[in-house]
Parts: structure tokens; sequence; C-alpha cells
């Protein structure tokens, strides 16, 4: 298995406000993608068929977005997690756990609560790692 983590989807209750958030705290552009009753928006992915991806996603009761409950997915906070959190509030965030240091061998993480209510984690691998 070379990744944990093929896919995920953050649940959103308004996918264009979901969508402003994480474009504004990570400075990304997302792909949209819409069928009759699930709307999603990409992630960038540099290389489909060996990364791992993942979108937001808006549908009519599958997707339920939380602040405790279920899986906490950790995103890119490379080179250092305090770049994306001290956009988080102006985007409309909330910090939930401020950057704290893992170890000096596993970097630092950081918890945010986005738009939707969901709780969403970041992680960077210190330099040289």
């Amino acid at each position: 298995m070379e990744n944990a983590i093929s896919w995920f989807e953050i649940p959103t209750n308004d996918i264009h406000r979901a969508q402003n958030f994480y474009e504004a705290v990570f400075k990304i552009k997302m792909t949209s993608l819409e069928f009759p009753n699930i709307k999603m928006r990409m992630f960038p992915l540099d290389d489909p068929m060996n990364g791992v991806g993942g979108t937001l996603v808006k549908t009519d009761g599958f997707h339920i977005p939380s602040a405790t409950d279920g899986p906490l997915v950790y995103l890119n906070g490379n080179p250092d997690v305090q770049e994306f959190l001290d956009r988080v509030e102006p985007a409309g965030g909330k910090i939930q756990v401020p950057k704290t240091q893992i170890s000096p061998e596993y970097g630092d993480m950081a918890v945010f609560i986005d738009t939707e209510g969901n709780r969403i984690a970041l992680h960077n691998v210190p330099a040289g790692m």
C-alpha cells in the first residue's frame, strides 16, 4: 500500500462558500464537477494516478459536516502550517488548535473549523525530512 488514503470528501452545506474558503486559505483554484444530485469542488492534484485526491462535496444528506464526529482529515500544511492558519479566520473559519509541534521529527499540526462546520487538520513535515 503506497498511501493509506487515496481519496477524501469534505462535506459542505454551501458549496460556493466552502470553495471560496478553501481557495483563500490554500491559495488554490478548485475544479468544479457536478452531477444531478451531487456537486463537487476538486482540490488540485499534480499526479492523479499516484497522489491522494479529494473534494468538497454537497449532497442531499449523505455527507454531513461535523466539528466533532467522524475521521479527522489532515491537509498538507507545508512548508509551515502557520501560513495557512493566518488565512483561516479572515476567510470565515475558526482556529481550534493552534500550531503545535508534534515532535522535531514529525513536524507541526493544527486544527481549524471551516465555514461548513467541519473539523480539518493541517500537518507540515520538518524541512530536510
